[in-house]
């Protein structure tokens, strides 16, 4: 069994990229002076679906790039997953003549109650 066998296949970010505007911009929070002047963000807007991935954590703009890629694949994964179609089931019969049995037990009750006059 080969390497390529045993593992998922990754998703063609190349490709993906292609689909994609792709801005730089200076990430805001903690982290200084390189932070605050170097413009490492990474924000990925996919033309086709709309969907947005943002990227900060590196230091490096092109380890972002790929990791909003990927964040990205996953978004467009997860959009286009179906759900499965609830299947409608129908009550057993044992569960309906318990229903029944409740339904004679109160009836009963209120019967002996507007007997009984109370």
């Amino acid at each position: 069994m080969s390497r390529d066998e045993t593992l998922p296949k990754a998703p063609d970010l190349d490709a993906l990229a292609r689909e994609c505007e792709i801005t730089f911009h200076r990430a805001s929070g903690p982290g200084g002076q390189h932070r605050n002047k170097v413009e490492t963000a990474v924000r990925v807007l996919h033309l086709p679906t709309g969907l947005m991935a943002r990227a900060s954590e590196r230091r490096s703009r092109e380890q972002n790039r790929r990791e909003a890629l990927r964040r990205l694949a996953e978004k467009i994964a997860a959009k286009s997953r179906r759900r499965r179609p609830r299947i409608a089931t129908a009550k057993t019969e044992a569960v309906r003549a318990r229903e029944r049995e409740a339904r004679a037990r109160a009836s009963e009750k209120k019967r002996v109650r507007r007997e009984s006059g109370g």
